[in-house]
């Protein structure tokens, strides 16, 4: 067949498919109308709808807790299970506190020590140490006059008694000296204190103060007496000359100096410790109390306990292992008392909800329950993911002996209000128009089926309520679209 054919033949074909659409759809006969089982029709009735709003999330506990050690440690005990019941303040895992226990206790011991040096600069002199100070004076200024009685003697010679007078003075002079050096050594005995978390150590000396600076005192009065017995009896046996008259007059200038020193102390004693040293006193007791504090919240985090009654979720320590602190909680605790479902409703209809209104609430695991909840909180903010809008609520389930159990799949029907006496249709019989987008319906009126343009007001579980358009009693059908082609 030529060329020329082809095109003559394809365009018969094209003119007869032409007409037969123009007979189908303008010149169509009666006999052309859909069939009966191609048609659906329903009645346009006055009514009830409920206006909703659904959503969809997952079921939460009314408390959620998920407990960490605070430090590295070594687990020694973790006496639970998943799906115990635990009551508030039980222990459910707890770290071995050997060091912890030691550090505290050292702590503790600095901050006693730091009060009773504080305490005893606060406190007035007790008459015995009063006592003390002034026999101190008394010895001295014995002292004094001993050494300048022997200065005298010096310049006018010595007798046989007189030496063995002094050789009885050294005698006690070095019994006397080597007491006190032995008392003012116990004084400066210190203890080194080892500071919780790794802070270092801290020496402390509690008889420094008023006890060590009284035995170096003595030790020195005891000492220059030592020194004065010496000379005397240095200066008897050798006979006077002018070394030994400078010597005593040194140790008259010593015991001299130690006897200002006895005073100065009896006066310290009397008027009390200087504002200095008191606020020196009240610094450490702040740094040994910061430290006991440390050492006494590391103890206690070392044993976890239950925040509130509730079931165990999860343990992921056991007896014997190290816990590191990792991603993974120790131990996580629900509270079931209660149930929440937190959903994400659109910007478009959070502005219809309320705190309070009713929902009903169907859970995927449980198809044949249905639950009752309320609106307990709505987000003040929005979130915002990809581009979407969205609000979280809150919503609250009522006791029930459901089944139900954390992170089920639930939905979430928000009553928002209830229509009475308005006209409704199945939301299957109303269309849209792809070009111009108005809604309407196929309205039989009387054997004819006409196009109706209707306004929708609210929808919800598969009903629309009808603005305007229709009318109560109005047959309303839907044709399958094949149906107008059928013969």
């Amino acid at each position: 067949m030529s060329t020329k054919a082809r095109y003559v033949t394809l365009g018969f074909v094209v003119v007869a498919i032409v007409v037969a659409l123009a007979y189908a759809f303008v010149w169509r006969p009666q006999s052309m109308a859909p069939d009966e089982e191609s048609v659906r029709a329903v009645t346009v009735e006055r009514g009830t709808m409920l206006v909703a709003v659904s959503a969809s999330g997952r079921i939460e506990p009314a408390r959620r807790v998920n407990l960490l050690f605070q430090m590295p440690g070594r687990v020694a005990e973790a006496p639970i299970e998943v799906g115990d019941e635990v009551a508030a303040g039980e222990s459910l895992a707890r770290l071995d506190v050997e060091r912890l226990t030691r550090e505290a206790t050292q702590a503790r011991a600095a901050l006693t020590s730091a009060e009773a040096r504080l305490a005893q600069l606060q406190r007035a002199a007790r008459p015995e140490e009063i006592a003390v100070a002034e026999a101190n004076l008394r010895a001295s200024e014995a002292q004094v006059s001993a050494v300048s009685a022997n200065l005298d003697q010096l310049l006018g010679g010595a007798s046989a008694g007189e030496i063995a007078a002094a050789e009885a003075e050294l005698a006690s002079a070095q019994a006397r000296q080597k007491a006190a050096a032995e008392a003012h050594e116990r004084t400066l005995t210190c203890v080194t204190v080892k500071l919780p978390h790794g802070m270092g150590e801290k020496e402390v000396c509690p008889a420094l103060g008023p006890p060590e600076e009284q035995a170096r005192f003595n030790l020195a009065a005891a000492d220059g007496a030592l020194a004065a017995a010496q000379a005397r009896l240095n200066d008897l046996m050798s006979g006077a000359d002018a070394g030994a008259i400078r010597a005593a007059r040194a140790s008259v200038a010593a015991t001299s100096a130690q006897r200002d020193a006895a005073q100065a102390r009896l006066d310290l004693l009397q008027e009390g410790a200087s504002r200095g040293q008191i606020a020196a006193a009240e610094a450490q007791i702040e740094q040994a109390r910061a430290a006991l504090e440390m050492a006494e919240l590391a103890l206690a985090h070392a044993t976890l306990e239950a925040p509130f009654d509730g079931v165990v979720a999860a343990v992921n320590v056991a007896a014997g292992e190290m816990a590191t602190g990792g991603p993974l909680p120790a131990v996580t605790v629900l509270d079931t008392s209660s149930f929440l479902l937190t959903v994400q409703v659109d910007e478009i209809d959070v502005g219809k909800l309320t705190v309070g209104q009713e929902t009903q609430v169907m859970l995927d695991g449980l198809p044949l329950v249905d639950l009752a909840g309320y609106v307990e909180r709505i987000a003040p903010a929005a979130t915002i993911e990809g581009g979407v809008i969205y609000y979280e609520v809150t919503i609250r389930l009522a006791p029930t002996d459901a089944p139900v159990r954390v992170d089920m799949t639930a939905n979430a029907v928000i009553v928002v209000r209830e229509l009475t006496g308005v006209l409704i249709l199945p939301t299957w019989v109303v269309r849209i128009d792809p070009t111009t987008g108005q809604t309407y319906v196929e309205r039989r009126v009387g054997g004819e089926i006409v196009r109706t343009d209707v306004t929708v007001g609210a929808r919800h579980e598969g009903m629309a309520e009808i603005v305007d358009g229709l009318s109560e009693g109005d047959e309303v059908v839907w044709i399958r679209e094949t149906a107008l082609f059928r013969q």
